[in-house]
């Protein structure tokens, strides 16, 4: 008989967490204006708001940190973190930030003014947000097959090339660069292929454009390269990853997710051009060149991290995981993104909360219904987080909308996936009892789904 496969760590520390009572998460939910990002953590059960900062670190990343050089210039503990980031990527010149979202407005602060169209694969959130913040359009240039959660296509992250061709020709000088997000997680955690962005790369040779790749899960992405395309089975973690990147010209990283630090980020390219113009931005945003946002301690367990986890066997534990709460709900003939992505199980809220209009968020109240049955916090990515247009104000319904549950990288068992699933099991027994959603009542302009406040649509 063949052996299961189990977990490629063991452990050496626990942290406690407690349950509540259905009571007191009715009474926190209202404290929280039913939104689940303003409760305290002791509130939460089994969190799964994030994989952002949650994961635990090894062994190694603690006995790094203790070798960590808090020179304010020049810190050792920079150029090691540098050569890591050189050695996987190809990248010569590289700026820590503090975390994606800082990489973000670093970079884009010298590529992206006022009218730029930047085309992409499914901008999250923060990437969104930057670009329309300095009056410019975030164009959505996903294949049209992400848009069917039930669809079964192992790579649904890709860019349309059509699209991207189309939107090339079009706004041509107005392009600053092309972007493409590796996983793509506003669809759902899903991987985008080599071929795909081999056909990236040619349209913006073509048409004389750079790629920016938003790289937080890459090492997720070169195991769905290695698993599921052609060619690429016998090839390293490592050596699928500077495949990724040689079709590239720079990238932002939030190093919380693949890197499985706490907090970290940084750019990389490979163009003087951009790191010179991204320097005037660094120094007064996030700090001097070789530190950035970040002290010297985290850098040295940044540079383990990226090194463990651009592994096979830790990743393939990582991701088996999500698959176990994958098959668990399938058992229950839970809708969600189809295959099961990287980081992430997406439920179709649309295809749960039936009775929900769409001007009641219906994603947003599964997760609102998840927490009240099991103390579960997962995160909505749908129509609160799409944000309103910026042009018509009005609520931005045209996407998908989706309860995702992230999974900290280390944390959990397949236990509390039980936990996770049955609990899932329970609210979409009653869903048909679930009628009316929320409303706001207060929200920020931009990126409102973290401080939005909600109540009971009457």
């Amino acid at each position: 008989m063949e052996l299961p496969i189990a977990e490629s760590w063991k452990i050496k520390m626990v942290e406690p967490i407690r349950k509540s009572t259905r009571e007191e998460r009715e009474e926190w939910l209202k404290e929280a204006h039913y939104n689940v990002f303003q409760l305290k953590s002791e509130q939460v059960y089994i969190d799964c708001i994030t994989d952002s900062g949650t994961g635990s670190m090894s062994d190694r990343q603690w006995a790094a940190m203790m070798m960590g050089d808090e020179s304010y210039a020049g810190a050792r503990s920079f150029f090691r973190l540098k050569d890591t980031i050189t050695g996987l990527t190809g990248f010569e010149y590289v700026i820590p930030t503090h975390q994606g979202r800082a990489a973000e407005n670093v970079l884009f602060s010298h590529l992206v003014k006022a009218g730029d169209i930047v085309p992409g694969n499914s901008h999250f959130d923060t990437t969104k947000g930057h670009i329309e913040s300095r009056k410019a359009t975030a164009l959505d240039c996903t294949v049209d097959e992400a848009r069917d959660t039930q669809l079964e296509l192992p790579f649904k992250g890709n860019v349309d090339l059509g699209k991207l061709e189309a939107a090339l020709k079009e706004h041509g000088d107005r392009i600053p660069f092309i972007i493409v997000t590796i996983t793509n997680n506003t669809a759902g955690g899903q991987p985008v292929s080599m071929e795909n962005l081999r056909g990236v790369r040619a349209l913006a040779d073509k048409y004389g454009k750079r790629v920016v790749l938003d790289s937080a899960r890459f090492a997720e992405n070169a195991y769905f390269i290695k698993t599921r395309e052609a060619g690429y089975a016998d090839m390293t973690i490592k050596q699928i990853t500077r495949e990724i990147f040689d079709l590239a010209d720079a990238m932002t990283m939030s190093a919380k997710k693949d890197g499985i630090v706490n907090m970290g980020g940084f750019i990389a390219t490979r163009h003087e051009d951009w790191y010179e113009g991204a320097k005037r931005f660094c120094i007064p945003f996030e700090g001097y060149l070789t530190y950035g946002g970040m002290n010297g301690r985290d850098m040295e367990a940044l540079a383990v991290g990226l090194d463990e986890n651009t592994e096979f066997d830790n990743l393939d534990t990582r991701i088996r995981q999500v698959q176990y709460l994958a098959a668990r709900l399938d058992e229950f003939g839970i809708p969600y993104q189809r295959p099961a992505g990287g980081h992430a199980i997406f439920v179709d809220a649309s295809k749960v909360l039936t009775h929900v209009p769409k001007e009641e968020f219906p994603a947003q109240t599964l997760t609102v219904e998840l927490y009240r049955e099991a103390g579960i916090r997962g995160c909505e990515i749908g129509y609160i987080l799409a944000d309103r247009d910026p042009v018509t104000r009005e609520n931005r319904f045209g996407g998908l909308d989706l309860l995702r549950l992230a999974i900290p990288r280390r944390v959990y068992t397949n236990n509390h996936m039980d936990v996770i699933a049955v609990a899932l099991k329970n609210v979409f027994d009653r869903r048909e009892s679930i009628t009316r959603g929320v409303r706001i009542f207060w929200e920020a302009e931009l990126m409102r789904h973290f401080t939005v406040k909600l109540e009971p649509a009457k």
